[in-house]
Parts: structure tokens; sequence; C-alpha cells
């Protein structure tokens, strides 16, 4: 597979190595960074929800660093504007001509932070990059240099002052992740190392060694698309995405891109694991962050409490999956 694929042994290791190069400045959040790493050799898209302050900045800054790709951040306000995102026309002074100024989306790894406080219409600005990869501006059409990753943060829908993110642009996301508070220890020596001989407190990824060049993330995602994968696999991941549809306390299941995003992800995991074939357990893995905003709860069971995590639990439970 590494000689069909043209990828070197180096380059593997590498690749299976980023998560353990980003976890020496992002402490505590080992779960939130290998699923990130996921979403980034499946070439999609992460959401990210959980309230502010937890390191999803820096999260994304030393993923930058560690694959050598630009990185840009976008604050979306009540009062953010699509061309903001895009990118707008503009007329030069100098040159008498138009000219486009291209805007914060034209990177590798885009950071939108809490895109829920921006109403549908700047929210739906991402929509043609996420899915088609590039912008257009002013009818002008401009691709996006892979790879490109969106992480986008929201609050919990809770809060107020936030909209809730149109049906059409969550399925866009390949993972939903939820980030939360780290465990004592780890606080403890995330507060020593910010603290330590550092004035205010700045963003440190000075510790992140790059490990790929952003030209090599590509190479990667066509190698990981190429892992063997049973027919066995393929039909227990469709039959979990079809059985969410009728499942109990599920009012709105996940459509036919449930599927395809299971079978991405475990073929990621499966390369994370050090294997160039899926098993069950890489399906499993990555049900939860693929399908929990995919399906919609009953009424009921969430003024119960209920999340969709439980009733994705239970189906995994009940569902067979295939001998290994």
């Amino acid at each position: 597979m590494v000689a069909e694929a043209g990828l070197s042994e180096s380059l593997i290791q590498r690749a299976r190595g980023l998560e353990e190069e980003i976890a020496r400045a992002v402490i505590g959040q080992q779960r939130v960074v290998h699923e990130v790493i996921l979403a980034l050799y499946s070439a999609g898209h992460v959401l990210v929800e959980g309230v502010p302050g937890l390191g999803k900045t820096l999260l994304v800054r030393c993923l930058a660093a560690a694959v050598k790709g630009s990185f840009s951040r976008i604050q979306f306000t009540p009062d953010l504007m699509p061309s903001d995102i895009s990118g707008h026309i503009m007329f030069d002074m100098k040159s008498e001509n138009f000219r486009v100024r291209k805007g914060p989306v034209f990177c590798n790894l885009l950071l939108a932070d809490e895109i829920n406080r921006s109403p549908a219409k700047t929210q739906s600005a991402l929509l043609e990059a996420m899915q088609e990869q590039q912008v257009t501006i002013e009818g002008r059409t401009f691709p996006l240099s892979p790879p490109f990753l969106v992480l986008a943060t929201q609050n919990p829908i809770e809060q107020e002052g936030t909209y809730p993110l149109p049906q059409a642009q969550l399925d866009r996301f390949l993972l939903k992740v939820f980030i939360d508070y780290p465990a004592e220890g780890d606080e403890q020596s995330m507060v020593k190392q910010v603290t330590r001989g550092v004035v205010g407190d700045q963003l440190d990824t000075s510790a992140i060694r790059p490990q790929l060049d952003a030209d090599e993330i590509p190479q990667l995602q066509s190698y990981i698309a190429k892992l063997e994968m049973d027919e066995q696999i393929i039909d227990y991941a469709v039959r979990l995405v079809r059985a969410a549809r009728d499942w109990n306390g599920i009012e709105a299941g996940p459509g036919p891109r449930g599927s395809i995003a299971l079978l991405r992800v475990a073929r990621a995991e499966a390369f994370l694991s050090q294997r160039d074939y899926v098993t069950p357990d890489d399906i499993k893995v990555a049900a939860l962050p693929v399908l929990r905003h995919r399906i919609r709860l009953a009424t009921d069971l969430e003024i119960e409490g209920y999340q969709p995590d439980d009733v994705l639990n239970d189906l995994l439970a009940n569902i067979p999956a295939p001998r290994q």
C-alpha cells in the first residue's frame, strides 16, 4: 500500500506522530486533539462545542504549526458580513483598477470562533468553501489551496445571543466534538506551563516542531481513502445509519452523508491505529462524533435531559457488529 500510494515510511510515521506532538502544548484534551486530526486526515471539518477558554485557538494554532500550514481566525459577531469571511472587490487608487481583496477564508486552517453568534446569512458564507473548496467573490470563483480545515466553535445553544446553525450547514461538518474542562492534574500542568516565566497569557506554540508540510496532507488523505475495507464493514456502517432513522427517541435521523462520513473517519482511525485495514471498532469510535449532530431527539427525551450520545450508545449496543 505504501509503494502504491507513493508515500515513504517516514511520512507515515510522522503523520501518526502528529497527535503526540500537539499534546506537547495542548494539555488535557487528548480526545479532542485525536478527533480533530481524524477530521484533517479525512478531509473534513469540525464543529466544537464548549464554553470559552478551553484552548480551542491554541489547538488550531498548534495544528497549523505542526503541518506548516497557514492559519486564520474569524470572530463571529452579530454584525459580521459574508464579505468579511470571503473577501470583496475594491478599487485600487494607485493602479486605477479593481482588485480582489481575499478574506481570511483563504488559508489551510480556519478557526471560526463562536460561529453561532452570527445569523444564518453570515454562517452560510462558509458553506461553499466547506463543501466545494472554493469561494465566489463578485461572480468570480477562486479555489482554496488544500488542505483546508474549518474548525468552528459554538457556545451551548442555551446561552443568550446565539443563532442555531441551519441543518444544511451542520451536515457539512464531518464531526461534532465536545470540549470540556480538563482533569485536575492536567489543569495543574497547564497552569504551571503557562505561568512559568511568561508575561500575560499569550498562546505559546514554540514547543511544537513541524511534523509535516501542508502539501503532504493531500497525499496522506488519498492514501487513507484507499485503506482496505471489507464489505461487512460497509454493511455495518449503513445498518447503523439506517437504524438511527427509525430508532426509538430519534425524531429525525442521518442521511446517506452520515454513512459516508462514518467510513471516511473509520479509515483515518485505522491509520492512526497503525493498521492498513478497517475494523468494526473503528466504526464504533467514529459513530458518536459523526452522528451526534445529524440526529434530532424527540421532544420528550430532550425534556427529560437525554443527549444524542445517550441514544447513539444504545443504538451501538443493540446493532450487532460483524465479527473481526
